[in-house]
C-alpha cells in the first residue's frame, strides 16, 4: 500500500477527492470511521464551480435528477417583504446548475461511485483513524485501530472534529461559537412559489431559509428549511455542548420565535411544524490555519476550513479542495510533497477570505443592512437601498468564493494540472 493515497473519511469531500485522483491515475484507498454509510443530514446546495467539477466525474446528471436546480435566491425581511432576487445557476448565465440536493443523496451517489470505480475492498469503514507518523522510506504510517497502514500521502477530510487536524495542532481547543443555533429539518409542503426558489427571511439574530430539495411529485414537494435564533446564553442548547452536531431539537426551543411569520406565500410555523423530526446544530466555524500540509499529510474540506452555512458554500468548497489537490499531483506527481505544499498555498488562502466573510454574513448581510435601515419595514425597498448596492454585496461574495459568472464560464477545470 505504500504508493497508494490514504484518504480519511468518507464523507463528500474525501469521496470526490477519492474519485478525482483515481480518474487521475493515483491508487487510493478511503477509511471511514462510521460502520456504514446512511443517507443523513438534510438540505444542502452545490454552487455552479462545484458541480462543473462533480460533471468532470460523470455525475451531473445524476445529480440533477437526485436534487432541483435552484432558479433563483430570494431574500425577504422578518415580515415577508422581498428586498432582493437573483438568478441562479444555468438562468443566470452559468454553464453549470445550482443543485439543492438532501446531503445524503449527494453522499451516496458519490460513495456508490466510488465503490463501482475503485472497487469495495478499497473503502474500509468503521475505521477510525487514531495517530499517523512519518515512515522510514517516506510517506506515512498511520493506525486505524488494530491495523497500521502505510501510504504515500495521508488526507485528511475528517471533519470538523478532525482527528488529524487535532495532531497537527493539539493545543487549538474546541470550535469557535458564534452565539446562533439553528434548527434543521426536511417536510412535504405544497411547492415553495416557483418550485425552484430559495428564499432567506429576517435578519443576523433571527432567520429562517427554506428552498426546494426534491422535484415536485403528486403537487407536493420536499423542502428543507433552517430556523435560526441568536442567543449569546445557549438558549436551547441547555446542558449540552455549543460544539455537538446533529443532535434531535424540539419545536418548544424554537417555534413559538416563528408564530407570526406568516407571509401568505409561506407559512413558516406550518412548515416547521410538518417535519417529522428537527435537528438542532450551533453555529461553529474554527480560526484559519497557518498550515495545512506537513511534508505527506494534508487537510481537506471542514477538517481544513470549517466555515458557518453562510453562501451555500462548505461542501462546495471541500469539492474544490478535492479538485486542487488532484491537478496538484498530477503537476507535480514526482514529488508529492511539493504537489501538497502547493494545495495548501491555493486553497488555504482562499477558503481563508471564505472563512472569514461568512463570520461577517457574506451575501446575508444585505438582510441585516434592510433590517438596520428600515426595522419597520417599507412601502418601496428602493427608499431603503438601492438595487444597485444589493447587486454589489451579491457580486462581490461570488469572485471571493470563486463562482463570478465570467470568470467560472471561462477557466479550465480545477483538476487540470496546476503548477
Amino acid at each position: 500500500m505504500q504508493g497508494e493515497i490514504a484518504i480519511v473519511g468518507a464523507g463528500i469531500g474525501g469521496l470526490t477527492a477519492a474519485l478525482s485522483l483515481h480518474a487521475a491515475g493515483f491508487a487510493v484507498r478511503v477509511f471511514e470511521a462510521v460502520p456504514e454509510l446512511r443517507p443523513l443530514g438534510v438540505g444542502i446546495n452545490l454552487l455552479p464551480h462545484a458541480v462543473r467539477e462533480l460533471e468532470e466525474l460523470g455525475l451531473r446528471a445524476e445529480l440533477e435528477a437526485a436534487g432541483v436546480p435552484c432558479g433563483e435566491l430570494a431574500y425577504y425581511t422578518k415580515r415577508g417583504q422581498r428586498i432582493w432576487a437573483e438568478p441562479r445557476g444555468v438562468r443566470a448565465g452559468y454553464r453549470w446548475p445550482q443543485i439543492s440536493i438532501h446531503r445524503g443523496a449527494l453522499q451516496t451517489a458519490l460513495y456508490e461511485a466510488a465503490r463501482a470505480r475503485l472497487g469495495p475492498e478499497r473503502i474500509r469503514l468503521g475505521a477510525r483513524l487514531e495517530s499517523f507518523a512519518g515512515a522510514p522510506a517516506r510517506g506515512v504510517r498511520a493506525r486505524f485501530g488494530d491495523q497500521e497502514v502505510e501510504a504515500r500521502l495521508l488526507v485528511a477530510a475528517d471533519g470538523i472534529h478532525s482527528t488529524a487536524r487535532r495532531c497537527l495542532y493539539p493545543g487549538e481547543g474546541p470550535p469557535r461559537w458564534n452565539g446562533a443555533v439553528m434548527w434543521r429539518g426536511v417536510a412535504e409542503s405544497e411547492p415553495l412559489l416557483d418550485g425552484r426558489t430559495m428564499i432567506m427571511a429576517g435578519h443576523t439574530r433571527q432567520k429562517f431559509v427554506a428552498y426546494p430539495i426534491r422535484t415536485p411529485r403528486g403537487g407536493r414537494q420536499t423542502i428543507n428549511f433552517v430556523a435560526e435564533l441568536r442567543r449569546e446564553d445557549g438558549g436551547a442548547l441547555g446542558e449540552r455542548s455549543h460544539h455537538d452536531w446533529s443532535k434531535p431539537g424540539r419545536l418548544a426551543d424554537f417555534l413559538p420565535d416563528f408564530e407570526a411569520w406568516r407571509f401568505g406565500w409561506l407559512d413558516v410555523p406550518g412548515l416547521i411544524r410538518a417535519a417529522n423530526e428537527v435537528w438542532v446544530y450551533p453555529m461553529i466555524d474554527r480560526d484559519p490555519l497557518p498550515r495545512w500540509s506537513f511534508g505527506p499529510v494534508t487537510l481537506l474540506g471542514d477538517a481544513a476550513h470549517p466555515m458557518y452555512p453562510i453562501g451555500s458554500n462548505g461542501a462546495s468548497q471541500a469539492i474544490l479542495d478535492a479538485r486542487v489537490l488532484t491537478g496538484c499531483l498530477r503537476h507535480h506527481d514526482g514529488d508529492p510533497e511539493r504537489a501538497l505544499g502547493r494545495y495548501d498555498e491555493i486553497r488555504r488562502a482562499a477558503t481563508r477570505e471564505v472563512v472569514l466573510a461568512n463570520r461577517a454574513q457574506g451575501p446575508e448581510a444585505a438582510m441585516q443592512l434592510v433590517e438596520d435601515r428600515a426595522p419597520a419595514g417599507f412601502e418601496r425597498i428602493e427608499d431603503v437601498v438601492s438595487q444597485a448596492e444589493l447587486a454589489a454585496i451579491a457580486e462581490h461574495y461570488k469572485r471571493l468564493a470563486g463562482f463570478s459568472v465570467a470568470e467560472l464560464n471561462a477557466r479550465p477545470s480545477l483538476a487540470a494540472p496546476t503548477a
